[in-house]
């Protein structure tokens, strides 16, 4: 059997896809977060101590995004940099695109933030509600409403949590 060049490349290509996949999984990376595009990369602001915020971002990485972390010794200079007010904070905040997130926001918020594409600031969960993504107590679960924060300032609610 003669192989042209043609074969070659086709083979090497295939090789280096399952030696990638390969690799991949051994390093244990999600695929998903692999196949992330740059709208799915969440930058979070947190402070290295944090137990929560180490939760919530895995909550983000099983949900498919890709996290860069920073570990700062104060959230507040970020969050005002960003434009959100202190009414909105809690103990991180983020950037998804273009787009500011603070608290513990549900990654299906933020699915639907991306898919929706409002006119707005971010999405905002204020303090620390128990059961909320990082946040999981046990059977504790508070009520919680995730903030669309508009660019005015103002907010509204975006998604109630029981």
């Amino acid at each position: 059997m003669t192989t042209t060049s043609t074969d070659r490349v086709t083979r090497r290509s295939a090789s280096r896809l399952i030696f990638g996949l390969t690799g991949a999984v051994t390093l244990g990376q999600p695929l998903g977060v692999l196949a992330a595009s740059p709208k799915d990369r969440v930058t979070i602001w947190k402070t290295p101590d944090c137990g929560c915020c180490g939760e919530w971002v895995s909550h983000l990485r099983s949900n498919g995004f890709d996290v860069v972390t920073h570990d700062v010794k104060d959230t507040a200079p970020m969050r005002q940099k960003l434009g959100l007010a202190e009414k909105f904070g809690s103990c991180h905040t983020g950037l998804l695109g273009t787009y500011v997130l603070e608290g513990h926001v549900p990654a299906k918020e933020m699915r639907r933030l991306l898919r929706e594409k409002p006119q707005a600031l971010g999405l905002a969960v204020p303090g620390m509600p128990a059961g909320s993504p990082g946040m999981e107590m046990g059977n504790a679960s508070d009520a919680f409403d995730v903030l669309l924060v508009l660019k005015d300032g103002n907010s509204r609610v975006y998604q109630s949590y029981p």
